[in-house]
């Protein structure tokens, strides 16, 4: 009986290589909107609101937070401040015990009744003195009958849950449950804290930019840090350079430059060159909503006699108020010229 003396060859396991999966998570870290990548996590890298940021911390330090409510326009890290809260009470348990509803879920009274009181009544082994963390974004456009069922279950899991509700108006949630809270107001961030942002961005993606494209931003963005950061975005994918000119191609919003052309030939009381201007902007297929809103923020920015700039600013509020009603033709923006020149003769 011959036996075969050939050497056996074993394959060696296929290993997963660390350089690949760093390759993976920074592909996975390219891929995301610079909203997200750059979504501050903890308390120090939020921008604007100190003050409020650092009455949260001393809830933070101190364990036991309270239900609070935060209020304030869009973009200016209500949520976010409230997730890096979440991370510092339950560290390791974040997963487990916190529950996010966003404006993408509906918060009918179904919801609360069956989504919110399940989570609540669940089980989660917490550090000692912590709890457990529901989180309401756009809680003002929640149904009465919802916030009323919230405020019940908010009461019988008072033990064992807090529950935090990010809102832009705090006049849409009702009275019991704001008297549940602690109640905390964040304002617009300023052009300086933006543009600060702006740059270490444009540092951190090696963008090319010049300082005229990114005061546009801040300009479009109007004290909005997702919206600054989505149109830096959006800029450096078209163009790959961050200009006046190309901002406010992205942005399609008429160029405050021909606005205050415009603004200043109705101080001189010349009213032919200020239509052509507008005439211009209304065949570039500009909204007139688009139109008056930086008409207005051009008129506080600009220097000019501050009687006739109170004068502009009531004729702008008026017109302003016919467009949103629906007048919003180009003869309606005219005659906003017409009595601008008008008020200005007057002077």
């Amino acid at each position: 009986m011959e036996c075969d003396d050939a050497p056996i060859t074993i394959e060696p396991e296929a290993v997963p290589s660390s350089s690949n999966a760093a390759k993976k998570e920074k592909s996975k870290k390219k891929s995301l909107p610079w909203i997200e990548k750059y979504r501050p996590q903890t308390f120090e890298e939020i921008v604007g609101n100190q003050d409020t940021v650092s009455r949260l911390g001393v809830f933070a330090t101190q364990g036991n937070a309270p239900n609070i409510i935060i209020a304030g326009p869009p973009g200016v890290g209500k949520t976010t401040t409230i997730l890096c809260l979440a991370r510092i009470l339950l560290g390791a348990n974040f997963k487990e015990g916190v529950l996010e509803l966003n404006a993408s879920n509906e918060r009918g009274i179904d919801v609360v009744r069956n989504k919110i009181k399940m989570f609540a009544q669940q089980k989660v082994t917490l550090p000692k003195g912590r709890h457990k963390i529901v989180i309401l974004d756009e809680a003002d456009s929640m149904t009465e009958g919802a916030q009323q069922a919230l405020r019940r279950t908010m009461e019988i899991y008072s033990n064992t849950t807090r529950f935090a509700l990010a809102c832009n108006t705090s006049e849409k949630i009702i009275e019991p449950i704001q008297s549940r809270c602690a109640m905390l107001r964040f304002s617009k961030l300023s052009d300086a804290q933006i543009l600060a942002k702006l740059i270490e961005v444009c540092q951190k993606e090696s963008l090319s930019y010049v300082e005229d494209g990114l005061e546009a931003i801040v300009f479009t963005a109007q004290g909005d840090m997702r919206q600054a950061l989505n149109n830096l975005q959006s800029t450096a994918n078209g163009y790959g350079h961050i200009s006046g000119e190309n901002v406010f191609k992205v942005c399609d919003e008429p160029h405050p430059m021909l606005i205050q052309d415009m603004l200043q030939h109705c101080i001189k009381d010349d009213i032919h060159k200020a239509y052509k201007i507008i005439a211009k902007l209304w065949r570039l297929g500009y909204a007139a909503e688009d139109i008056i809103g930086n008409v207005f923020r051009v008129c506080k920015r600009l220097e000019m006699d501050e009687k006739l700039k109170l004068i502009f600013i009531r004729e702008i509020g008026e017109t302003h108020m016919r467009i949103v009603d629906g007048l919003n033709s180009l003869l309606q923006l005219t005659g906003l010229l017409a009595r601008l020149c008008q008020a200005s003769e007057g002077i």
